[in-house]
């Protein structure tokens, strides 16, 4: 199932994506937003489903997409340098940050709530606060069951289900700040989820996904979730050893090679710009880069 959040109007309600992805059937208003099923564990998505076949249809063309999740638990959790080839071409181009060697367990930080927009929403821009605005193509997962210590062969089993995520990034402000990221990571409007949740049971393998990123219609990103130095359960079981993941929080994994910020000459976002980002299977988020009074 693909749970998408939509504006029609000036109202906002919870709807389904279905047939080929062109419609979207919507839910009563009884079942609350996608944060509530997510929280609601299986009896509330059972009921979304149950909901679908009574409800109201409408073409994709007639809504807005919006963020999937408007309620969050905490910062978005993220994982750094989680494709080699990205750890690779970033070498020597992360300013004292370069860690002797790779490094044995996954790297996380966290950016703040308030980055997150929707799917066709535009990328706040503001060339006063950076001079060095990054793309950042990711699969996000969304953990649906709470747990801490959560074993490996478990990790699967706390996921609600998956999205796109794109992790825009300020380069100069992710190093001004003693070395530590979250600054960097964390300007408000900045980061495209969605475009819904496709629930875990939909997506097969989640280990042979493409994951794409184009500006202004070249292919700067394209990358199979194979290629990740740790696995999502892997991610999963360190993220949570000693600190409990609750349902509704949102994980991300990683950006493949390809940032703006490792190519020779670099390429940074600029007013105007158009930013798509796909996973297969799951959709695509394309937003527009748009010059905000954000200081």
């Amino acid at each position: 199932m693909r749970l998408a959040s939509i504006r029609a109007g000036n109202t906002r309600r919870t709807a389904v994506v279905i047939k080929d992805g062109d419609a979207v059937a919507v839910l009563p208003t009884a079942l609350g937003s996608v944060d509530d099923i997510v929280r609601g564990g299986p009896g509330a998505l059972a009921a979304a489903r149950a909901a679908i076949s009574a409800a109201e249809v409408l073409p994709l063309s007639e809504v807005t997409l919006d963020s999937p999740l408007r309620r969050f638990n905490r910062d978005i959790l993220c994982t750094g340098w989680n494709y080699w080839d990205h750890f690779e071409e970033s070498k020597g181009k992360r300013e004292g940050q370069d860690p002797a060697g790779r490094p044995e367990h996954p790297t996380f930080f966290t950016k703040g709530p308030d980055t997150v927009i929707g799917p066709v929403d535009d990328i706040a821009y503001d060339p006063r606060l950076s001079a060095k605005w990054d793309y950042e193509a990711e699969l996000a997962l969304v953990i649906g069951r709470d747990g801490r210590s959560i074993p490996e062969e478990r990790a699967l089993e706390h996921v609600f289900g998956y999205c796109v995520a794109n992790d825009v990034s300020q380069r100069d402000l992710q190093r001004a700040h003693g070395g530590q990221w979250l600054k960097g990571k964390s300007i408000d409007q900045t980061m495209p989820l969605g475009p819904w949740i496709t629930t875990a049971d939909e997506v097969g393998d989640v280990a042979d996904l493409r994951v794409r990123c184009e500006l202004n219609g070249e292919l700067l990103q394209d990358a199979s979730t194979a290629q990740m130095a740790f696995t999502i359960p892997r991610i999963i079981a360190e993220l949570s050893s000693g600190m409990t993941l609750r349902a509704g929080d949102v994980v991300l994994t990683g950006t493949p090679s390809g940032i703006g910020n490792a190519r020779e000459p670099q390429i940074f976002l600029a007013d105007g710009d158009v930013v798509v980002t796909r996973v297969s299977g799951l959709g695509e988020l394309r937003n527009k880069v748009v010059r905000t009074q954000l200081v």
